[in-house]
C-alpha cells in the first residue's frame, strides 16, 4: 500500500538526487529511507530510480510519477486547508430565510452586509416565505438560518433566540379623516374601535395577528377586520386602496408605501413585533457561528 510518507520520501530523494543528501533533509536514516523507496517501487511495480556511483538519477516512469506525485501532495495541502478555512466560517454556504415583514427591519440587510465584507468567501442564499414554512425548511435541513417574528410549528430541535421587539404603528389611507389638520403624530386604539381592520392572514403570520388582536381587546373592543391579506406588502397595498386600516412593525414605514400614511401608536405598553433568530441546534458550522456572532453583535444581544 502506497502511504503520503512514502510520496514525500520519494519527492526528496528525486529533488535531492541523492539519498544521503534526501535522509538528512527529511531527519532520517539513509537505511530506512532506502527501505521505504524500493517499497514503493515495489508498490508501483516499476522501478523508478536508477542508481548511480554518486547518487540517483529518476527513471522515465520516476519523472511521470514525481508529477503526479507533487500534484497529490499540492491536492492534500489544498484540502487540509479548505478543511481548516470552512471550520473558521471563512468559506462555504449558509441558507438564510427571513419572513416578509422580518425583510424590511434594518438590522438583516445591516448583517448580511457586514457578514459579506468579513467572509467574502462564503455564499449567501437568502429566501423570503412564511414562517411556518420557514421552520419547515430548518427542519429538513434546507435553511441553516431563519429570522422569524414568532415560531409556529414544531420547534423541536431548533434554537430560537429573541433579538428585539419592534413597536408597531398605525398605516391609514391618506386623507383618512384621523389625519385631518396634519398635525397628529400618535393615536390611541381605542380611538380607532369603528374602523374597519385589514391583518396580515393570521395562518401567515400569527404572532402579529394575535398581537394586535390582544391589543385592541386590552383597549376595550374587538377589531373589525374587513381584509386579511397573503402578505405584509398587500396588507399596505389594500390600506392604500382605502379598504381600511392596519397595524404593522414600525420598520414597514420604510417601504414609503404611496397612499399610505402613518401614526404612532400612544397605548403602553403597545403591541410589539418581536424579531427571533431561529437555527437547528445540532448544525452549528462555522459560518453560521460567524453569522451568529454579527446578528447578536448588531442587535445588542451579545451571549
Amino acid at each position: 500500500m502506497i502511504e503520503l510518507r512514502h510520496l514525500r520520501y520519494f519527492i526528496a530523494v528525486a529533488e535531492e538526487r541523492h539519498v544521503t543528501r534526501a535522509a538528512l533533509r527529511l531527519g532520517i536514516q539513509q537505511p530506512p529511507l532506502s527501505q521505504q523507496i524500493r517499497a514503493l517501487e515495489a508498490a508501483v511495480g516499476v522501478t523508478l530510480l536508477v542508481r548511480m556511483p554518486r547518487g540517483v538519477e529518476l527513471t522515465e516512469a520516476g519523472r511521470a510519477f514525481l508529477a503526479e506525485a507533487r500534484a497529490v501532495l499540492v491536492q492534500l495541502d489544498h484540502a487540509v486547508d479548505t478543511a481548516q478555512r470552512t471550520a473558521r466560517g471563512e468559506q462555504g454556504q449558509l441558507a438564510v430565510g427571513f419572513t416578509g415583514s422580518a425583510a424590511f427591519h434594518p438590522l438583516i440587510p445591516a448583517v448580511v452586509r457586514a457578514f459579506r465584507e468579513q467572509s467574502p468567501h462564503v455564499d449567501l442564499l437568502l429566501e423570503e416565505s412564511r414562517t411556518g414554512d420557514l421552520i419547515v425548511a430548518l427542519q429538513k435541513e434546507q435553511l441553516d438560518l431563519a429570522f422569524i417574528r414568532v415560531p409556529v410549528g414544531d420547534t423541536t430541535g431548533l434554537v430560537i433566540e429573541p433579538l428585539l421587539n419592534e413597536p408597531m404603528l398605525l398605516a391609514l389611507p391618506a386623507g383618512h379623516p384621523l389625519l385631518a389638520g396634519g398635525k397628529r403624530k400618535r393615536i390611541a386604539l381605542a380611538d380607532l374601535a369603528e374602523e374597519t381592520f385589514i391583518l396580515y392572514r393570521r395562518p401567515t403570520g400569527p404572532g402579529l395577528y394575535d398581537a394586535i388582536i390582544t391589543a385592541c381587546r386590552a383597549a376595550g373592543f374587538s377589531p373589525h377586520i374587513g381584509q386579511e391579506a397573503p402578505r405584509m406588502v398587500s396588507t399596505l397595498s389594500f390600506v392604500a386602496a382605502g379598504l381600511g386600516v392596519s397595524v404593522v412593525p414600525e420598520s414597514m414605514r420604510r417601504l414609503d408605501t404611496e397612499g399610505v400614511a402613518y401614526l404612532s401608536l400612544a397605548d403602553m405598553p403597545g403591541p410589539v413585533a418581536p424579531l427571533l433568530l431561529a437555527w437547528r441546534a445540532a448544525s452549528v458550522s462555522g459560518a453560521m457561528q460567524n453569522l451568529i456572532a454579527h446578528v447578536r453583535e448588531m442587535a445588542g444581544t451579545r451571549r
